[in-house]
């Protein structure tokens, strides 16, 4: 095994260490209780303050500051049941801050879920989990990709895919294409909207593309240049994104809906990566016409302390409504990241049915998000995605069977689970 196909070692993995704690909001002095049970009047730097005292370096009003939580869990109301206090909708403002009310989930099973598949999927297959996922309510999935057959031979059949879904109604349909001729490809075959991909590390780059990233970065301009000629009657328009979107698609245009970046936090050969390389990325291919960045953790290595700094860098060159966050769960981190990036303004996720998903050139990588995961904890916070988690769970349920193979979502594990013991009472 070749050091590209091996997961991080401890010793690689990002660290913390330099990082922007955020105005404080984890300063190590911070006021926390030394415990849980009872409000305390003893802190865990050794200060003894009262219940009505407030310590201004680490307070902030709700509304003063971008994070009002900063002074933890002091003053927070008994439940009256077992001397513990409540979480109550107060407080649940409060942890939770700027978690959005609306969260668009891209889902990228079909391509990115199965393009690392060993045996062959039929056609036929992808297709009816493409109307599957499309009936969930999911607003985006992306369907296939054209890419080399030679390098990825799950995906030769993109033609055939794209011809059996273009008309499916309730969805947008992108797929990938990493030049030109794949660009070509997919127009011919009926696609819309198109996505482009580059790695914010060489090596990975190199090893994924056959290019350096400037070099990816001219074949892009080709494909962002000629989906502007098909749209430019509205591509200037200054309209919020979906409603750019919609109008796009009404007069039968092409998006460039996403371009991808990989490795924004860790590559398998370069280990951690920089957060000014990601900034410096997502700033071209938002300046090319790209009018959503999703940002990923390929090999699954990011946690919140790393994601941070790389979306403050990110944010600092492109508006934050046309970032996204595409997540491995490698090492279990997937939920917590996007957790923080909705924290920072971040409204739309990537996620892969059945947590389906890999990397061709880094098979130490996991698979994607689960998307039954996301939506899960997503109504676990009154956050609205218009997915219909029981349907949901019925399209994971189809392709993990095709594939002979458990999902990988644990929360479609236990649901199930759940509905199995029900059905026998």
């Amino acid at each position: 095994m070749s050091s590209l196909e091996e997961p991080l070692s401890l010793d690689r993995l990002p660290r913390l260490s330099n990082i922007d704690r955020m105005d404080g909001r984890f300063s190590s002095n911070a006021c926390r209780p030394v415990g849980d049970d009872g409000m305390g009047e003893r802190w865990i730097d050794g200060r003894n303050c009262s219940s009505s005292n407030s310590c201004d370096e680490d307070f902030d009003e709700y509304g003063r500051g971008s994070y009002g939580w900063k002074r933890q869990f002091r003053d927070r109301p008994y439940n009256g049941v077992s001397n513990r206090r409540s979480f109550s909708g107060g407080w649940r403002n409060v942890l939770f801050n700027g978690v959005p009310k609306f969260v668009k989930i891209v889902e990228v099973g079909p391509r990115d879920g199965l393009q690392n598949e060993k045996n062959n999927v039929p056609t036929s297959v992808k297709v009816e989990l493409i109307r599957k996922l499309v009936s969930c309510g999911l607003p985006v999935v992306e369907v296939t990709g054209f890419v080399s057959p030679k390098w990825v031979p799950q995906l030769s059949d993109a033609k055939d895919v794209m011809q059996a879904v273009k008309n499916l109604e309730g969805a947008r349909l992108p797929v990938l294409t990493p030049n030109l001729t794949g660009f070509e490809a997919a127009i011919a075959s009926g696609a819309k909207e198109v996505a482009v991909f580059a790695s914010a590390s060489e090596s990975f780059s190199k090893a994924n593309i056959n290019c350096s990233i400037e070099e990816s970065l001219v074949r892009y301009r080709a494909v962002t240049s000629a989906a502007k000629k098909l749209s430019i009657p509205v591509r200037g328009s200054m309209l919020p994104i979906m409603s750019l979107t919609k109008n796009l698609l009404d007069f039968g245009l092409i998006l460039v809906r996403v371009g991808y970046i990989s490795c924004v936090v860790g590559c398998p050969v370069e280990g951690a990566i920089s957060p000014s390389k990601v900034a410096y990325l997502a700033k071209e291919l938002h300046d090319m016409g790209c009018f959503e960045i999703s940002l990923g953790d390929t090999i699954g290595v990011a946690t919140p302390g790393t994601v941070i700094p790389m979306l403050e860098a990110v944010m600092a060159v492109v508006p934050v409504e046309k970032l996204a966050v595409h997540f491995h769960d490698t090492y279990g981190q997937s939920l917590p990241n996007i957790l923080v990036s909705l924290q920072m303004g971040v409204c739309t996720v990537d996620s892969s049915v059945s947590g389906l998903g890999g990397c061709p050139y880094a098979k130490g990588a996991t698979g994607n998000v689960a998307t039954e995961d996301v939506v899960y904890m997503l109504n676990g916070l009154g956050v609205k995605t218009n997915v219909d988690l029981a349907k949901l769970l019925q399209a994971g349920e189809f392709i993990s069977k095709h594939l002979g193979r458990q999902s990988s979502s644990k929360a479609a594990i236990a649901l199930t689970r759940v509905s199995a013991d029900a059905s026998k009472i």
